[in-house]
């Protein structure tokens, strides 16, 4: 009986989180701004990024290379656009608890990144390759 209703109590939380409203550019600016936000995909981590003043970001898979880039709204989207990579790329960010979650494109089926962690410092970024 109480493995029923921990089931069930489990499928009523996971839909309550499909069915959260995606943030606003508002919304997500004023999470973000000022925080390191540390990302997961499927239980592993995945990459950090820097939010800074005025829509400006700095991203990492953890690697210590950064990309610089901004951010902007979009059709109910936030799209990002880096310094190598001049297509945006477009989420949707969902507030679940004191965490974020970020569906790639709006679509499930692809990318789900999971706010793992998050920090008021700068992150780590190495300079450039220096004698190569």
């Amino acid at each position: 009986m109480k493995q029923m209703f921990a089931a069930a109590i489990l499928a009523l939380v996971a839909v309550a989180a499909q069915a959260a409203e995606p943030m606003s550019a508002k919304e997500f600016e004023r999470y973000v701004t000022g925080k390191t936000l540390y990302y997961g995909l499927s239980g592993q981590a995945y990459g950090v990024e820097e939010y800074l003043p005025d829509r400006q970001v700095r991203w990492s898979f953890l690697d210590g290379k950064c990309k610089e880039g901004f951010w902007y709204e979009e059709a109910g989207q936030i799209c990002f656009v880096y310094e190598d990579t001049p297509d945006p790329q477009c989420w949707t960010f969902y507030a679940e608890g004191d965490k974020l979650r970020a569906v790639f494109q709006d679509d499930p089926a692809s990318t789900v990144l999971y706010e793992a962690n998050q920090d008021r410092k700068p992150m780590l970024c190495y300079g450039p390759d220096v004698g190569v």
